[in-house]
């Protein structure tokens, strides 16, 4: 059995749009016949250029190989180009890649790919879920609302989910962390308080942020939010500074996490060192299921647990539950819930009152509407998701929809 052809579906949920602008699936089929799926998390290039990488990646590493050879093909991608060090496009290509070759594996030997990894740990994976307006709450308000958010968080505890995040703690933008304003820090207080008197200790808080912060303001930010108990403070600082990151997590009571920017155990590894204790890699750009085993290794001996991340597509989602079942140092994964997402992978997976029961069908255990895929083109121009330009409103405040704001019907 040898990897043989490849194609590239770029799909554009329609709106909301939860998951970003467009997810890249990628579809592998070998010599014998035998068909998977792998999804590539938010390049940092375009659906054009970012299918000619993943071409590339493909031809040149991994064409005519055995998908079991999941080493020698990582090692191939990662040391491309005489750098052996993590290169956040390439390992974004190769990482769907090789998502789909362990969903080859498993329905070539009739097994769920938790299976492959060691076997199961857990019969059901703890999900939680991002905040998103209810039916009735309208849409331009629902981000800087805490009255809002504290009833889709009671939504969500009533579907029974036991873990809630949320984000409105102002802009990020491509000049890097900035100080928070103090009106997104008495917005963000806010946020806390109203959501744990509405759920009470039905649900943890988990305070998203997505390394908008210098490391001062982070910290300042997070002692704020501490009489408030969240189980964690998310990215709090840029990706691109971990000893810092380690600065915050000695200085703010709440456990720091971090991970979906992040690519390889190189990384990872680094963040763990410096006192990070919650791993939230995007499985779609770390590197693959294989090096996220690697990478829940590495946080094991550190006492560190792992939360993998979602904003894409039911694929990678499909990955990080196969991951999930398998890795005992599992603290919760990341889901979405869409009609969208629900309805790509033929409801193959679900959530059942606030967890994802182990799959059982081989492979990556879901079937994909192909059809619906490709009914469904990208052709706009933005990335899948974007720092804002403008700088944090010190003046009038922040209304801020995250890096990929939901379109408008």
């Amino acid at each position: 059995m040898k990897l043989s052809d490849l194609d590239i579906i770029v799909t554009a949920p329609p709106a909301p749009g939860w998951g970003g602008r467009y997810w890249i699936l990628v579809k592998v089929t070998t010599d014998d016949g035998i068909t998977g799926w792998g999804e590539c998390y938010a390049s940092s290039v375009g659906p054009a250029a970012m299918k000619a990488v993943i071409h590339d990646v493909f031809e040149r590493h991994m064409a005519g190989e055995h998908p079991a050879n999941i080493e020698m093909m990582f090692r191939r991608a990662y040391s491309s180009g005489f750098t052996q060090r993590p290169d956040l496009t390439v390992m974004g290509a190769f990482a769907g890649l090789e998502i789909a070759c362990w969903d080859i594996l498993g329905k070539a030997r009739c097994c769920p790919v938790w299976q492959l990894l060691g076997g199961k740990v857990w019969d059901r994976v703890r999900a939680y879920t991002y905040l998103y307006p209810l039916p009735e709450q309208r849409l331009s308000e629902f981000w800087t609302s805490p009255e809002m958010a504290a009833e889709s968080a009671l939504d969500a505890c009533d579907r029974g989910y036991t873990a809630v995040k949320f984000d409105p703690a102002g802009p990020y933008t491509l000049r890097g962390g900035h100080m928070p304003g103090m009106r997104d820090i008495s917005q963000s207080v806010a946020f806390c308080k109203a959501i744990r008197e509405a759920v009470g200790d039905r649900a943890d808080l988990l305070f998203g942020t997505h390394g908008q912060f210098t490391t001062a303001g982070a910290i300042r930010l997070g002692q704020a939010l501490e009489p408030y108990s969240p189980l964690w403070f998310e990215e709090p600082i840029p990706p691109d500074a971990p000893a810092e990151m380690g600065r915050v997590a000695s200085a703010v009571r709440i456990p720091v996490a971090t991970g979906e920017r992040l690519t390889t155990k190189a990384e990872f590894a680094e963040v763990l060192r410096q006192g990070v204790s919650i791993l939230q890699p995007a499985l779609g750009r770390a590197g693959g299921i294989w090096e996220a085993k690697k990478i829940a290794a590495l946080a094991e001996v550190h006492n560190a647990q792992m939360a993998p991340h979602l904003y894409a597509g039911p694929v990678e989602w499909a990955a990080n539950v196969q991951f999930a079942v398998s890795t005992p140092n599992l603290l919760m994964a990341e889901t979405i819930e869409t009609p969208f997402h629900d309805a790509l992978i033929k409801s193959s997976i679900r959530v059942e009152d606030g967890f994802i029961p182990a799959p059982t069908a081989a492979g990556l255990g879901i079937e994909i509407d192909e059809d619906l895929a490709r009914a469904h083109p990208y052709d706009g121009n933005d990335l899948h998701l974007q720092m804002q330009e403008a700088p944090c409103d010190y003046e009038k405040g922040n209304n801020f929809e995250g890096g990929a704001p939901a379109p408008r019907e």
